[in-house]
């Protein structure tokens, strides 16, 4: 089964090139695209994607209140939502991330990066690309949390504050395996009780919360 992807930009020679390199790639399909943020919500409510890839700057309804109103935390049945941004320009990521974004992705990430946000989301994962995972996500928790960081319901174990650190440098599950020798599964088991402690929905905000609290610098 491809993975079904609904594509929102309104530079059209962008939203062509996103449509062409996801459309090249296997296991990937693009069932739709809109220009604009009120025409993505309207899409993907009807069309039901696996995964939304969606800017963050478009016109009538931007990427962060489109994000919102399909994965925002009051939304019974969220979307999969994928932010892709300029950084150098856009000073919204954080809120995007904020309004339920699963990941994000840089406009100049290659082809590869793209599929593998866009499988990761669809698998209920969250792709944070270590190569600016630091850059991004602690220049926006500089700027503070709208509200202070919520504590965790059980104190975190040793083991789940290192998977913490992993999590918020970027690691996959493999990577993370590997690096403490220990199964696919359990890690698994140590996101799952990350998540259920905090309080978060996927990795993104499980690295958000540990930028937040000051447990990785960059």
């Amino acid at each position: 089964m491809s993975v079904r992807v609904l594509v929102a930009d309104d530079q059209e020679i962008v939203r062509t090139g996103l449509v062409m390199i996801l459309d090249a790639q296997p296991g990937i399909e693009v069932v739709g695209e809109a220009a604009d943020g009120r025409r993505a919500v309207e899409l993907a409510r009807r069309l039901r994607p696996d995964v939304c890839l969606f800017d963050i700057r478009m016109p009538g309804l931007d990427g962060i209140a489109a994000t919102r109103a399909l994965a925002g935390p009051d939304v019974a049945d969220p979307l999969a939502v994928v932010v892709i941004t300029t950084f150098d320009l856009d000073e919204y990521v954080y809120a995007a991330l904020r309004a339920g974004a699963r990941g994000f992705l840089l406009k100049n990430a290659g082809a590869q990066l793209l599929s593998q946000a866009v499988h990761a989301a669809a698998g209920g994962d969250a792709l944070i690309a270590p190569s600016i995972t630091a850059r991004l996500l602690d220049t926006f928790a500089r700027t503070g949390p709208a509200e202070p960081p919520a504590r965790p319901v059980e104190a975190l174990t040793g083991r789940e504050e290192e998977i913490l650190l992993t999590v918020a440098r970027g690691r996959t599950n493999g990577e993370i395996a590997d690096e403490f020798h220990i199964s696919l599964s359990t890690v698994k088991s140590h996101i799952a009780s990350l998540m259920a402690k905090l309080g978060a929905r996927n990795r993104v905000e499980i690295a958000m919360w540990a930028y937040e609290t000051n447990r990785v610098r960059s």
